[in-house]
């Protein structure tokens, strides 16, 4: 079995029963998921900005126990800082959540799936598992 670190908008497919999660399930089944503590940061916001009532919190909160969530360490700010500042130096800025997500794939050296190619696909040395 293998480790693969899932992004919010994969994690977002398989909850919202979102057609495009069978674009994915290829590269999901039988993996140790891992989403990074921004992804989870990402999750828990949608409730609170969108409405969400108690059984859809409920809904999101049983999802994710398909989930390991990586937490922050020293060693993934590092790595975070050197993706962010790799983009700005090479002209292809990335965004501060996504800069998480990529750190938490390249530091554990696993895959990052997610259907966002183009936030990713100038992060040096990320092996990318993307449909899109």
């Amino acid at each position: 079995m293998a480790t693969v670190v899932v992004d919010t908008c994969v994690v977002s497919f398989y909850f919202g029963r979102d057609t495009r999660a069978a674009l994915y399930h290829s590269h999901l089944a039988g993996e140790v998921l891992v989403i990074s503590f921004m992804t989870l940061a990402e999750l828990y916001r949608w409730p609170l900005v969108r409405g969400w009532g108690e059984t859809r919190r409920m809904g999101l909160e049983h999802r994710l126990r398909d989930y390991t969530v990586y937490p922050f360490t020293r060693d993934l700010c590092r790595k975070w800082a050197e993706i962010v500042a790799h983009g700005e130096r090479s002209g292809h800025p990335i965004n501060v959540d996504d800069a998480w997500v990529a750190a938490t794939a390249l530091l554990y050296d696993v895959p990052l799936v997610s259907h966002n190619r183009s936030d990713f696909e100038h992060v040096p040395h990320l092996r990318l598992v993307s449909e899109s």
